[in-house]
């Protein structure tokens, strides 16, 4: 790729790209007469002139995690499971994960019907819009998958790209491109970033992202979370992909999905409206770490442990 695309990709400016190509920043660039290129595969180099100055607070016990960390190292134990047990475990997963995560922003299908709209078969009396909600939250997952997987890095282009399956055919015009207007988070306390700083901030979030290797996994997969939201960087489907980026995190650590249920919504909205005015952490943590043990629970439970 050239500046100009790569520019485009990493949502920086194409003097800043010319300027890292100079300092040796930009891995495998090579210039062709008077072009620079640029591997299609190369990094987003990390800009070192950010610092990330939050202090997160999290007030928990230091064995906090040895319940939830022993219950993976048993299940890692018995793994390969048997790969009809395994599909049928990852299959109920998209299930839950898509209904209750559309549930929690307000589409009204049912566990049962989200179900039947999955296997591809219309519901009567139900908008076209929620259809298209389940088959893209269910795509997403899928690129999400095949990001661990890959062992892909997190970066504002595969942000973008999860982000425009959320809202494909519903909002193609807004999907995958940060917003162009103010808003303000329903119910919540703290007011998003002005969008003429959301490129610079989220440019920051990924920097911030890579200084957090020192916490455990599940409070990594929270700090994105929250601090993804509280910048908002779309006009919609913020709260989805906020909810996959947890699960990004997550899951390239050999966690299972973090589910958050439709029923403790409230307590869900709390927390991170709490870990948003204030950094505080803590309730979020304990949130999706019971979430957690609960499926750590059901997988130990179907394979007999």
């Amino acid at each position: 790729m050239q500046i100009r695309e790569a520019s485009e990709k990493w949502n920086i400016s194409e003097r800043r790209i010319r300027q890292l190509i100079q300092d040796g920043r930009i891995e495998g660039a090579t210039k062709i007469g008077t072009t620079w290129n640029i591997p299609d595969d190369t990094n987003k180099p990390v800009d070192k002139r950010f610092k990330d100055e939050i202090e997160f607070k999290i007030n928990l016990p230091e064995d906090y995690f040895k319940e939830v960390d022993e219950k993976l190292a048993k299940l890692n134990s018995k793994r390969p499971l048997p790969a009809s047990t395994l599909k049928s475990l990852e299959e109920n997963n998209i299930l839950d994960w898509t209904y209750h995560s559309n549930a929690i922003e307000g589409n009204t299908l049912t566990l049962r019907e989200t179900k039947v709209v999955l296997e591809g078969i219309t519901i009567g009396g139900k908008s076209v819009k929620e259809h298209l909600e389940v088959i893209n939250h269910r795509d997403a997952i899928l690129f999400l998958e095949d990001l661990v997987k890959n062992s892909a890095d997190l970066t504002e282009w595969n942000i973008k790209n999860i982000h425009s399956l959320i809202l494909k055919e519903i909002d193609n015009e807004n999907a995958g491109k940060y917003r162009l207007e103010n808003v303000k988070i329903s119910g919540a306390s703290q007011i998003p970033v002005d969008y003429i700083k959301v490129p610079d901030e989220m440019e920051k979030l990924m920097h911030r992202y890579e200084a957090w290797n020192h916490y455990h996994p599940l409070i990594r997969s929270a700090l994105l979370h929250g601090e993804f939201v509280f910048i908002h960087p779309f006009v919609d489907g913020n709260g989805r992909t906020a909810r996959l980026l947890m699960n990004f995190e997550a899951m390239k650590n050999g966690y299972l999905p973090i589910i958050l249920k439709a029923d403790i919504r409230l307590k869900y909205y709390d927390a991170l409206d709490k870990a948003m005015v204030n950094h505080d952490y803590t309730d979020f943590i304990n949130l999706i770490v019971k979430e957690e043990n609960k499926l750590l629970d059901e997988y130990l439970e179907v394979i007999g442990e």
